[in-house]
């Protein structure tokens, strides 16, 4: 071995040395400055909210201050793409919501990431079931009813969503595939217009988070027959879809934290363990369920299982749909 070969192993054992010496030091002491937290929206939405209050909780708790970024865009992919490519230290992460699982069976290919590949689940943090709500004018008062107005009446019930593709439009097209029923769906720029719509009698029923229904039900403006997922503890009184007899409909919006794959395992250990912590117990908790969510503060491994079962189940409805994209 010449002296130039010589010297660069001697350096190169030396560079991994340090670096071993490093890494446990490293974790040991994360995290040592500001996190950015990118969430894929405008400021103001529900991921938005979520991303903000974990901000505080979390920030206190890690002694460093979360910065949320909005990257918003593209029915979310230009924020979560900035989440998949950032550096993984551990001091990048984002807030998705079930655009995440839902855009792979929309967009396919044409994503400019991978959902499973690119990215490393830290925590599902809450769902937000949706509560199937119609004008007080359609002649049903439960679910099953509705079922049976819609195949007595195919093609009489129009159905407002937030907008083509998204949760609200993949819950009433998992309740048409379930049910069996013919429905026509109307698309809109958003869940509030559709609501206005659905109280002025333009459309005869929608889905919607409970937040966004709540007081129009209590109003007496629109009716309620049934929630997704375990219910709603803002609407007691009003069934779940399993109890109304339609088990298949279980669209509930999820919202999680990721960060970029390869981010090392002690950061999401860490990030995975204080945000179950926060969400399951303590005043975030009572907060979040006061918002119309549903927390859950799962482990990495769990919400990495959800994701895949997300995404591989409204893949079969978009495609059982033939619902398109621009």
């Amino acid at each position: 071995m010449n002296d130039l070969n010589r010297r660069a192993c001697v350096l190169g054992a030396a560079a991994l040395w340090a670096a071993a010496r490093a890494t446990p030091a490293a974790a040991e002491t994360y995290p040592d400055h500001p996190l950015r937290v990118i969430v894929p929206y405008a400021a103001g939405g529900a991921s938005d909210t979520l991303a903000r209050l974990l901000a505080d909780i979390l920030g206190g708790q890690l002694g460093q201050t979360l910065v949320v970024e909005n990257r918003g865009g593209g029915a979310s992919v230009v924020g979560t793409q900035a989440i998949g490519t950032a550096r993984p230290d551990g001091y990048t992460i984002g807030v998705i919501d079930s655009a995440f699982v839902i855009n792979p069976g929309l967009f396919g290919s044409r994503l400019p990431y991978d959902t499973v590949a690119d990215f490393a689940p830290v925590s599902l943090v809450a769902r937000s079931p949706l509560v199937l709500a119609v004008h007080p004018s359609v002649p049903a008062t439960t679910a099953q009813e509705l079922v049976a107005l819609a195949k007595a009446r195919p093609g009489s019930i129009a159905f407002g969503s937030a907008g083509l593709g998204t949760a609200i439009h993949l819950a009433g097209e998992q309740f048409i595939q379930t049910a069996g029923v013919e429905i026509i769906h109307v698309p809109y720029r958003g869940g509030a217009p559709s609501i206005v719509d659905l109280i002025a009698g333009q459309v005869q029923m929608t889905f919607s988070t409970v937040p966004s229904i709540l007081g129009h039900v209590r109003s007496g403006r629109v009716r309620a027959l049934a929630v997704t997922g375990l219910g709603s503890e803002l609407l007691p009184e009003v069934p779940t879809m399993a109890q109304a007899g339609l088990p298949g409909v279980d669209a509930a919006p999820l919202f999680g934290m990721v960060a970029p794959a390869n981010t090392p395992p002690a950061a999401l250990a860490r990030l995975a363990s204080l945000t179950a912590a926060a969400v399951t117990e303590g005043p975030l908790r009572r907060r979040l369920i006061e918002l119309g969510f549903e927390p859950v503060g799962s482990t990495p491994e769990a919400f990495r299982a959800t994701i895949a079962e997300e995404v591989a189940k409204w893949t079969r409805v978009i495609q059982a749909g033939n619902i398109k994209v621009d």
